[in-house]
């Protein structure tokens, strides 16, 4: 026997009443809750379901809903209807399934127990997914009892949840009846049974209570609990064992999984309200603490995120504490923490007044906790302590452990939770979390709570931990790749600022470089290899080791990123970068440059002011393959300056890059009294730029900055002369040298200078072929002497033994010389050294009358012009 209805009225268009809750009617039940598809088939049976009607979830999904359930009034092909005023009820025939809610009763016979009484509400669903059909069930004897089973007054129904006290709180405990689905298929079912009708238990089409979920498996299970220890402590005292067993029926363990609610008999409803409520306050602050941290991976802001979290909702006082390798970012600890494990106290949060722990517990200690501590038993086992009352003599026996500090009146008289912050079961931290005397003590839930936070909080920590590791481990293998200092070039001022990305991540691929080359040129070098991370940094630490090695070689701006794209090709299809390569002369005063994709550099003229951003031929981006590279000559004056950047500079968020290189040419046109200041000036003018666009500012990529003050080196300061092949010219090599010093002042080098020049004149005399040998000298803050011929071999230093008569002359060049190399030109090859020059007072003190004492005959052999 069954009856339904659609009406959300009593049928007689008066309003319904909502007296009080008629006595031994309630609408709190244990329901079934079944979702049905379009073919009619369940596709959700919950265990309400199952303790209702038998079947197992597994044998109830995927059959037909009629061979399962006795609500055929639910299931039945749909037909035409009309509600009371005449107007036709929506239906669908073609999914079997009536498209209006409908509810009834109907009794079932199961073995052993007789007929039951069962109640129904069925609610027709529209969407995206494959659900058509939501079924509410519950046993008549869940409410009222006997009363309700003889009573055909009263039956299921539906009304607005906005008839009845509390609406909000309706609406908000309705989820809790739906089976455990996504947000946005729960929330999507929600609102259709808003829309259609709440579920109801109408009494005499009068009266109208509200169903809602009966969840009291908590707070059954704690009284059961406590029953057994009355039941057991009656047997200690020789009582009688039935007198100690509270009534009700235990569930059985399929129960206890699938959450068995008992009946009225067996829990107090007022108790399932606070237990239901301290269950849904706890996840509700769960779910917000989840949203609350983690919003970067920044260590130390996590652990703040963490920490203010829990207070004051959850604890009057929050304490954090790291162990050291964790928070220095040295990667995963090795072993289970002991007593010389030392922790970092990362962060402390409480609400007594400000300070009032700043020196019981400062922030940034470094600690070993003793061994007879709560604290060290959760560091070692990794499970939560739980101590809900600290007595005088527990808070004297634990801070009687700590020598320098007195913990008593921060724990006396509270209750403390300990939780461990673990990641793959390694103790990462923990975190002491108090109550103070007034309020509810820590309990097995809070543990269950506390526990639950340390897991979500510790799975965030460790991937700011381990984010943090590789950010140190990219931050310092890029740092050693970057120039440390810049040396100092002949006629050419650097210096360079390398900034890291604030948004994607503080490493980048941007590198830069100043190289000596021979002849007193300067190679300046910036490139970006593409994308953030270790990565990078290491293509960026190959790349760079590369160009170094190539500009020894003296290649040609073309010719070097030739070879480099070559190589990055051979490395692997992921090297792709941007690379700018110029050679100063600072003698000849040209700027000799190629570009790979890269940003050109801007030329700041000493003479009016005016910058320009330098017309190169793009080229393609170093790692592309096939395409040329074009070298252009610049001729420059003394005193102007060169600036060059990688993309992160010059990109303004939402513009075209090209606004961010106007900015760049106009701030590096300003006037600066010093290489730092012109660098202030285009770094502000650049982060306003940016600021204005986006409102923030913040770089999104990392900056390489270099910048040259190309100063020359004046025609007076240089000096050139061509020497026959004729082994008299080495002599008059040495003359010429010292005639030289003694004119530029600088007589206490013209001895040592004329040994290395006769050894380096005496073994290009003796290697060349046709043409004739070339000597300069040119005078900077050192001596350079280069020496050119047209043989094509370099020369290698050689070890000589005592009566050999050759492979002496660059070991003696290699002894006395500050620096020295070769390197290969057009027409032949070039040897050249460096002499360090005595300090200008030094120079002072010396006699320019003396001389060395030299053979005056060109044609004496000196002892080194052999080979």
């Amino acid at each position: 026997m069954e009856y339904g209805t659609s009406r959300c009225d009593d049928g007689r268009g008066e309003p319904p009443v909502v007296p009080e809750q008629r006595r031994g009617v309630h609408g709190r039940m244990p329901l079934a809750v079944v979702v049905i598809d379009a073919e009619g088939r369940v596709t959700h049976w919950s265990s309400g379901a199952r303790r209702l009607f038998g079947p197992t979830r597994q044998q109830a999904v995927g059959r037909p809903a009629v061979d399962l359930m006795p609500v055929s009034g639910a299931l039945r092909g749909a037909e035409v209807r009309t509600d009371a005023t005449g107007s036709p009820e929506l239906d669908d025939s073609r999914l079997g399934i009536v498209c209006y809610p409908t509810a009834g009763r109907a009794r079932m016979a199961e073995p052993g127990h007789g007929q039951v009484d069962v109640l129904w509400w069925a609610y027709p669903l529209v969407g995206p997914g494959p659900e058509r059909l939501l079924v509410l069930a519950a046993d008549t004897k869940g409410v009222g009892g006997d009363a309700l089973g003889r009573d055909d007054r009263i039956g299921p129904g539906f009304a607005l949840h906005t008839e009845f006290p509390g609406a909000e709180r309706l609406a908000g405990r309705l989820p809790d009846i739906l089976p455990n689905m996504g947000p946005a298929t729960a929330g999507r079912i929600v609102a259709q049974v808003l829309e259609l009708g709440y579920p109801v238990l109408e009494i005499s089409h009068h009266e109208r209570v509200p169903v809602t979920p009966d969840w009291g498996m908590p707070r059954y299970r704690e009284r059961r609990a406590r029953q057994e220890a009355v039941r057991r402590s009656a047997l200690a005292a020789g009582g009688a064992p039935d007198q100690a067993h509270a009534p009700g029926r235990a569930p059985d363990p399929d129960d206890v999984d699938l959450g068995y609610a008992p009946g009225p008999d067996d829990v107090d409803p007022d108790d399932l309200d606070l237990e239901y409520a301290a269950v849904r306050e706890r996840l509700e602050f769960l779910n917000e603490v989840s949203g609350r941290i983690g919003t970067s991976l920044d260590l130390a802001r996590t652990i703040r995120e963490v920490t203010s979290a829990a207070v004051p909702r959850f604890a009057d006082f929050a304490g954090t504490h790291l162990r050291a390798q964790v928070l220095a970012g040295e990667g995963f600890p090795d072993g289970p923490p002991d007593v010389t494990t030392v922790w970092h106290r990362v962060w402390v949060e409480h609400n007594d007044e400000p300070g009032r722990w700043d020196d019981t517990v400062p922030v940034g200690e470094s600690i070993a906790f003793p061994e007879h501590t709560p604290f060290f038993q959760c560091m070692v086992t990794g499970e939560p302590v739980l101590i809900p009352h600290i007595s005088d003599e527990v808070g004297d026996r634990i801070a009687g452990q700590f020598e320098k500090r007195d913990l008593r009146p921060l724990i006396n008289g509270r209750s403390i939770l300990i939780v461990p912050l673990k990641a793959r079961d390694v103790v990462l931290g923990f975190m002491v979390l108090l109550r103070r005397p007034g309020r509810e003590p820590f309990d097995d839930m809070d543990r269950t709570t506390g526990a639950e936070l340390a897991a979500r909080a510790g799975l965030v920590l460790d991937n700011a931990r381990m984010y943090t590791y590789q950010e140190n481990v990219a931050e310092t293998l890029q740092d050693s790749m970057l120039p440390q200092v810049t040396p100092r070039m002949a006629g050419c001022d650097t210096a360079t600022r390398y900034l890291p990305g604030t948004r994607l991540g503080r490493v980048g691929g941007d590198w830069f470089d100043t190289i000596k080359l021979p002849g007193s040129r300067t190679a300046l070098v910036v490139g970006d290899v593409m994308g953030h991370g270790l990565t990078s940094a290491a293509m960026m630490g190959q790349l760079r080791t590369a160009v170094q090695t190539m500009a020894a070689l003296d290649l040609p701006p073309a010719q070097l990123l030739r070879n480099l794209d070559d190589l990055a090709q051979r490395l692997g299809e992921h090297y792709l970068a941007t690379c700018l390569y110029a050679v100063y002369d600072p003698v000849s005063s040209e700027l000799v440059v190629a570009n790979a994709g890269h940003i050109p550099p801007v030329l700041v003229r000493a003479q009016d002011g005016r910058s320009e951003l330098l017309n190169l031929p793009t080229g393609a981006p170093i790692g592309v393959g096939g395409v040329p590279f074009e070298t252009v000559t610049v001729r420059v004056a003394p005193g102007d300056r060169l600036v060059l950047c990688t993309d992160g500079l010059v990109e303004v968020r939402g513009q075209d890059i090209g606004a961010g290189i106007a900015a760049l040419c106009e701030s590096a046109a300003h006037p600066a009294a010093s290489m730092d200041d012109a660098y202030d000036t285009i770094i502000r003018a650049l982060a306003a730029a940016s600021r204005e666009t986006d409102g923030r500012g913040g770089r999104k990529d990392d900056v390489a900055l270099l910048m040259a003050r190309l100063n020359g080196i004046p025609a007076e300061d240089v000096a050139q002369w061509r020497l026959a092949l004729d082994p008299s010219e080495v002599g008059r090599a040495r003359r010429l040298v010292r005639e030289r010093l003694l004119r530029w002042g600088l007589p206490e080098s013209v001895e040592t200078a004329e040994l290395l020049v006769s050894e380096a004149v005496t073994n290009a005399i003796r290697h060349a072929h046709t043409h004739h040998v070339r000597l300069r000298l040119v005078r900077t803050d050192a001596l350079l002497c280069e020496v050119t011929d047209d043989d094509h071999e370099l020369p290698a230093l050689l070890s000589a033994d005592r009566d050999a008569e050759s492979g002496r002359g660059l070991r003696v060049i290699s002894k006395l010389a500050r620096e020295w190399g070769t390197s290969r030109t057009g027409r032949g090859k070039t040897v050249w050294f460096e002499q360090a020059l005595a300090h200008p007072a030094e120079q002072a003190s010396a006699h320019p009358a003396e001389t060395p004492a030299h053979p005056a005959d060109p044609t004496l052999a000196h002892p080194g012009e052999r080979r």
